[in-house]
């Protein structure tokens, strides 16, 4: 049984900005920097990489709230490096504080609410009833 996930740990993620990951891409012509859905998104991959090794074979975890300042825009090319630090533990619901750098200069900065599930199976038939209904 995989330990609690506990105050303090720490995960990260790099990636490299394609025109694939651009506003423009998304719908904001001309704004060939990375989009902030995309940056959103390598933040959530940090958390989930942060606290995958505390959890059981079927379990998951799902993102509630995410409060994120995209600061700085990052051309096509450069590195980005988000970063995910466990703040607080309660039960099952886990707060990150989140950060993510380019080469040059921090770009984003804010919070994440995670719940840890007890099983992804449930959780996806849950939708899948949904999508039936």
């Amino acid at each position: 049984m995989p330990e609690e996930p506990k105050v303090g740990q720490t995960a990260s993620m790099d990636r490299t900005v394609t025109d694939e990951m651009t506003a423009d891409r998304l719908g904001n012509p001309g704004a060939k920097v990375y989009a902030s859905p995309m940056l959103f998104g390598l933040l959530e991959e940090a958390c989930i990489k942060c606290v995958a090794s505390n959890l059981d074979a079927g379990q998951g975890t799902v993102g509630t709230r995410l409060d994120v300042q995209h600061l700085s825009p990052t051309p096509v090319g450069m590195i980005v490096t988000a970063k995910a630090e466990i703040t607080e533990v309660d039960g099952r619901r886990l707060i990150f504080t989140v950060e993510a750098h380019d080469e040059k200069d921090q770009i984003a900065k804010g919070t994440h609410e995670r719940f840890i599930l007890g099983s992804m199976e449930k959780f996806l038939e849950k939708a899948m009833e949904k999508a039936n209904s």
